[in-house]
Parts: structure tokens; C-alpha cells; sequence
């Protein structure tokens, strides 16, 4: 879990104790006998090493006779939940919906701040490279094939690359150019796609060498948009940051990352290396 969302845990939980004591409960093992439940659940409530549910919230807050604060204290829980969403839950229903959510929030950000160290950010993928990647979650994550309306989505969002103002700022480890998904000739459209986008006028694409100096490991992809909201993908879960505090150490981690990064022909020369390298393996 987040430093930001255990944050909010351990306050939430600390909310819950003072109204346990304020109740005249003196002992966690008190509450939990009014309750019905053991008392561990009650300690691991207050010490946020555990999640509330809504019918937790409930039950606490009738026992200990706050129920006016019943509504607050759900939407913090819906809050936490919010901030590491696990991706079986987001995509029960087939990825489409998915990115359809991320629509709004590139049509709201000017400045895209991109680092992914093994694989072509989705923005800049072609269509047969993004119905891979689909595919590829389809089967690992067991949900409902609909790869034709989840890539056509996430290719509508390239019109952004050619409306208004916006900066797109992208970061790839040299292991995105190698890492073979779809087969040699998916991957040589994709490298002619990435040095076509960076004759973008908006579009700065930086590659990091994996034998360039570093100052901060490379660590996992993430995407920042603006200075508002910085989206972290793993394999079980999406985690959405929104602290501000949490928010600059990643701003920080992408300055020092563009400082082992390389640009312009430097960079090219490392994508049509890439690109050599599939063309020697077409079957």
C-alpha cells in the first residue's frame, strides 16, 4: 500500500479509537465483545493494518453512538480504496471502460511527465503492439476479452498529442525497444512509430541507455500528469497518488532519470539500432 493511503489508514483508525474511548469502551477487547468481533480485528482497525469496511464504519459508529459522522467516515474509507484499486475490480468488465476513465484526465493535463523502463507507453503505441498488451492481460487477469473497443480507446486518446498545448515529456529504458511483444514485425512499426512521434514539435522523447550512469535506480513505470496526480501501474493493483508531498519525490525521481537519459539523434540511433536488431529476426 501507499505511504499515502496507509496515511490515511492509520488516521482513520486513530478517529476510531478516540471514539471507542470517548464511548466508555476502556479496551479494544470491550468494543469487540459489543461488537460480535475478536479483538485483534479491533486493533488492527486502529492501528490501520487493516482495512474498514462501510459496514465496519457502521457497526463502530452505532456502538460508540457517532452515527452522525457515519457519512464522513465512509467516504474516507471509499477514499482509501480509491487510492490502490486492485485491477481485477477495475477491469471485471474488460478493459474498454478502463481507458475510456483515462479520457478526461489527459483532456485536462498540459504537462505529461512519462517514465516506463520496459515497455512502450501506451499514448505512443501502435494499434497491433496495444492489442498485444491486451491480450496479454486478458489471459493473465482472466477478464472479459473486448481487446477491439480497449484499443480503440486508448488510440483515441493520440488525438491529444496533436490538440492544444499539451508537453509530453516521456522517458523509455532502452529494454522498451528490445522487449518483444507481438513478434519482430509488430515491434519494427512500433520503432518507425516512436521516431516518427518525435518529430512532434510537443514531444520530447528521451531514451536511457541500460548502460548509462544513474542517479536513482530505474524502479517501476509511472505517469505524471501536471502536478495534480501521478498514476502508478503494478501487476496486482493501480495506485493513484495525489499528495503533494509524494508527488514531488516523483517529479524528483523523472529529473534525475532525464539526467541518465539521452535525445535527439543519440536517441534515434539507439531505436534504429533496435529496429536492425528485428529485422535480423523475421521468420
Amino acid at each position: 500500500m501507499s505511504k499515502q493511503a496507509q496515511e490515511a489508514r492509520e488516521a482513520l483508525g486513530a478517529r476510531l479509537r478516540g471514539f471507542r474511548k470517548d464511548a466508555g469502551f476502556d479496551s479494544g477487547r470491550a468494543l469487540a465483545r459489543a461488537l460480535g468481533w475478536q479483538e485483534s480485528k479491533v486493533s488492527r482497525l486502529e492501528n490501520g493494518k487493516q482495512n474498514a469496511s462501510e459496514s465496519d464504519i457502521r457497526a463502530w459508529c452505532e456502538a460508540t453512538d457517532q452515527h452522525g459522522h457515519i457519512p464522513d467516515l465512509i467516504a474516507t474509507v471509499r477514499h482509501i480504496d480509491e487510492l490502490w484499486l486492485e485491477w481485477r475490480r477495475q477491469l471485471q468488465t474488460g478493459v474498454e471502460t478502463r481507458q475510456k476513465k483515462s479520457l478526461p484526465v489527459y483532456a485536462k493535463t498540459r504537462v505529461f511527465r512519462i517514465w516506463n523502463p520496459n515497455m512502450i507507453w501506451g499514448t505512443f503505441q501502435t494499434a497491433e503492439y496495444a492489442a498485444e498488451v491486451f491480450q496479454q492481460g486478458v489471459s493473465f487477469y482472466e477478464f472479459p476479452n473486448d481487446t477491439e473497443a480497449a484499443v480503440a480507446k486508448r488510440l483515441e486518446r493520440q488525438r491529444y498529442l496533436y490538440e492544444g498545448n499539451r508537453i509530453y515529456n516521456v522517458l523509455l529504458g532502452e529494454q522498451a525497444l528490445y522487449a518483444n511483444i507481438g513478434g519482430p514485425d509488430v515491434m519494427r512499426d512500433q520503432l518507425d512509430r516512436l521516431t516518427a512521434l518525435m518529430g512532434l514539435p510537443r514531444v520530447s522523447l528521451g531514451i536511457v541507455p541500460s548502460t548509462a550512469p544513474t542517479a536513482i535506480w530505474l524502479g517501476h513505470s509511472f505517469s505524471m500528469f501536471d502536478d495534480r496526480l501521478v498514476l502508478v501501474e503494478t501487476f496486482s493493483a493501480e495506485l493513484s497518488v495525489t499528495q503533494p508531498r509524494e508527488i514531488e519525490l516523483y517529479a524528483r525521481a523523472f529529473s534525475l532519470l532525464q539526467q541518465s537519459a539521452v535525445y535527439g539523434e543519440t536517441a534515434r540511433g539507439l531505436i534504429h539500432t533496435a529496429r536492425k536488431y528485428f529485422d535480423r529476426h523475421r521468420a
